[in-house]
């Protein structure tokens, strides 16, 4: 049988089997560094054709659970997810104690971090950041590429873009390492005392770019986050276009219930 009717709806058979997938996964019967079973197991075991097998592995490797080896076939990622905790990882006392956010938060969830500087130096402001920040599209901007790491998986890729008129006069946001604390650290004591930090996500699939940057399969889902950081004078002072796999990150905001 393809369907099964299950809600007053037919389930496609491929749907099920993929469900059926990634709940080994969950359940821990398929663990981190197996083999899915090949196509010609899975065939026997359901009783299907290849082509539903195929079908049923699009939606498997779309959980981001397993990563594609080209010959190999697919093997279940060791990618346990990170929590974000955006009420804490800003905190300015992570700040003065020496540590940038993606390094606090990775410290929180006992996992090791490591960043990779990427490029560093003048750029022309993209449209959307030029309006973020409140300069002429194409104004000069200094972008900040970085690709970071969890326990030595690439997770996440952000570049910063800072106005010119701000971090011309700071050296350390010229450097690979920035000094304790990072960017934000530096731009405090050189005045610019941050008030919020705003942030816009949307979840889309990757491009082959990206899969390839953050070894995804392709097509795996991924977050967009776009950050504006704000000074108490209502200033942006950076504007940070990150993409996260979506596999790595949870998400937990805390939000007043304030009038």
């Amino acid at each position: 049988m393809g369907t099964a009717v299950g809600g007053g709806r037919a389930v496609p058979r491929y749907v099920q089997i993929a469900d059926e997938i990634v709940q080994q996964i969950r359940a821990g019967v398929l663990k981190p560094g197996d083999m899915v079973p090949s196509e010609s197991e899975l065939v026997d075991r359901y009783g299907v054709s290849g082509g539903t097998i195929r079908k049923a592995m699009v939606e498997v490797r779309a959980s981001g659970l397993v990563e594609t080896r080209h010959g190999k076939g697919s093997l279940v990622k060791a990618r346990p997810p990170v929590r974000h905790r955006s009420s804490d990882r800003f905190r300015r006392s992570h700040r003065k104690g020496g540590k940038a956010a993606y390094l606090a938060e990775s410290e929180q969830a006992g996992a090791t971090a490591k960043v990779s500087v990427l490029f560093i130096g003048p750029a022309d402001a993209p449209d959307d950041v030029a309006e973020r920040l409140g300069v002429d599209p194409g104004s000069k901007v200094l972008a900040r590429r970085r690709l970071y790491f969890r326990n030595g998986t690439p997770v996440e890729t952000a570049t910063s873009y800072l106005p010119w008129d701000v971090v011309k006069d700071i050296p350390e946001l010229f450097s690979e390492n920035p000094g304790p604390g990072g960017i934000y650290a530096r731009l405090e004591d050189d005045g610019h005392v941050f008030a919020e930090f705003v942030e816009t996500l949307q979840a889309r699939p990757a491009s082959k770019a990206e899969s390839s940057e953050l070894a995804l399969s392709p097509g795996s889902p991924v977050v967009h986050l776009i950050r504006d950081a704000v000074t108490e004078e209502g200033r942006v002072v950076e504007v940070c276009d990150t993409l996260m796999a979506a596999d790595q990150f949870v998400f937990s905001y805390r939000i007043p219930a304030t009038d």
